[in-house]
Order: C-alpha cells, then structure tokens, then sequence
C-alpha cells in the first residue's frame, strides 16, 4: 500500500480504497460546510464500488475497482457499517470522501444512480476520484482562509478556492480530462506558504520533518510545536504526551500512530481520516472541529 506524500493527496489514491465512512467520524478541520462532509445518504455508494482495495490489515479482501462491494445494500448503504472493524474492513472507517460523494450523485450525474442508469457507471466511477480530491483541496483551502496570521494571503487563498469550486460544477467529460496533479500542486505552494506563516508565530527553533520516514519511532513526549510534518511516515510513531501544537500535518501518513495525551491545538491541515487511522484516548487534545474518533 503506498503512502500518502507531501501534500495534500487524496488518501483515496493512497491504498485506503473501496470504503463506506461511518458519519461520526467523517469530516475533518473547523468551519467547512457541510458540502464537504460525506453525506451517505445522497451518494449511490461510489466508494464502495469506484475504487478498489487489497487485502490488507485495513481490508478483509480484494476488490476491483468498478466492482461493487458484497456488502453493499440496494439502497446503497453498508451492509456491516455497525461492525466494519470487527469484520476487517478498519480501512472503511478511515476514508473520507470530503463530500465528493454526494457532489458526483446529485450534481455531476443529476441524482442518477449507476443501477438504474448502468451506462453512467463507468463515467461516475471515474469522476469521483477527480471530484474527491478537488473536495479535499477545497477543505484545505478553507482552513487556510480562516487562519488569522495567513490574512496576507487571503486574496490569492480566495481566487484560488473560488476556482477549484468552479471545477467541482463542471461537467462530467471535462472533469474527466482535468489535470488535478497541476491543481494540486498549484494549491499546496499556496498552502506551504500558509504554514509558513503560521509556525513562524510559533517562538522558538521549529524541527523540520517534512516527508521524514519515521515509521514506528519513539517520540513520547516530543517537542513538536510548530514542526513541519508534510508528509512524514508516521506509521506507529508513539508520539504520547507529544507537544504537536500549531504542527502541519498536512499528507502525514498516521496509521496506528499512538497519540495518547498529545496536545494538538491549532495543528494545521490534520484531517479527521488522519485520527481515525491513529490511536489516542481522552486525553488528546485536539483542534476545533475534529472528533475523537469511537475506536479510542
């Protein structure tokens, strides 16, 4: 399964495939609307059947892309939604979608689902990786905006979210062909140019740990404030009792990583997918807007 990187990249291109989001644990980051959390309800379960997933400790087995789950129902919702971990599909309680879901149902495709119209299938299951992203892209832009010491940037931060808004209307033929990988990469200078901003309020030395692999390191109780964690490996990092304050945390892989009594507060670009992968307990402290996640 491959990694998340530097920055933002959709964990649905990461390996975290063909998964339903439980409701209480989709959505991420303070002041998004609500058209960026996942909404169930109005999607024909594309995340269940667009995108494909290897048996994994995330996945019980193998499925195809375009291949519809076996646990999904007629009427589009999970079948074991109320035990996916214990049934081997913890990978499904990590994905979020963003919102992109409901987007490519309703909007994209009229509120024609895949079933009743079979000839939509293969265009719908192509434009909801495209739309997931362009989702994603539009939940970072959005937290920039609302960062105080980033107002310098907010006009640039505005033209560019006004754009990427646009695209998520577009139809399903142009989304299809659109470059997301030029998008993306155009946003995330926008968006390294944020961080910058806000950790150099943050006094003091700041460590620089973008793309860093540390895979199950021991960083109990590290001096993280401020740290760039852009896309580091932090795969079963113990980082309990670590000081993450104000740290960017954007496209940092944290499967299983235990952050037990870690603080945190104002970490920027650290996603609800991201804490659902890791481990923590009551006493994280975490950002407005993010959940503890049930399985803590």
């Amino acid at each position: 399964m491959s990694q998340q990187h530097d920055a933002p990249s959709a964990p649905g291109d990461s390996g975290r495939h063909g998964v339903s989001a439980e409701p209480a644990e989709a959505g991420a980051s303070g002041g998004a609307g609500s058209a960026l959390r996942a909404d169930c309800g109005n999607c024909f379960g594309l995340c269940c059947v667009a995108l494909p997933f290897a048996a994994s400790t995330d996945f019980a087995k193998d499925k195809a892309a375009g291949q519809p789950c076996t646990h999904l129902r007629s009427d589009f919702r999970c079948g074991i939604h109320a035990n996916l971990r214990g049934q081997g599909f913890s990978g499904c309680t990590v994905f979020d979608c963003f919102g992109a879901g409901q987007q490519v149902s309703q909007v994209t495709f009229g509120g024609r689902d895949w079933r009743q119209a079979p000839e939509t299938a293969q265009q719908m299951f192509s434009v909801f990786p495209v739309m997931r992203q362009l989702h994603e892209l539009l939940w970072y832009l959005t937290e920039a905006l609302g960062l105080t010491p980033a107002r310098s940037l907010r006009g640039e931060l505005r033209e560019a979210l006004d754009r990427t808004e646009r695209l998520t209307r577009a139809e399903a033929e142009a989304l299809a062909e659109l470059d997301v990988p030029a998008l993306r990469q155009s946003v995330n200078t926008l968006l390294l140019r944020t961080s910058e901003l806000v950790r150099n309020e943050v006094p003091g030395r700041k460590r620089n740990h973008r793309g860093a692999d540390l895979v199950g390191a021991r960083l109990t109780g590290a001096k993280l404030r401020g740290a760039n964690l852009r896309g580091a490996l932090l795969i079963a990092a113990d980082l309990s009792g670590a000081d993450l304050r104000a740290a960017d945390l954007i496209g940092a892989d944290m499967r299983d990583a235990k952050l037990g009594g870690a603080d945190l507060t104002g970490a920027i670009f650290l996603t609800q997918a991201q804490l659902n992968a890791a481990h923590g307990d009551e006493r994280t402290v975490l950002p407005p807007g993010l959940t503890r996640p049930a399985h803590w």
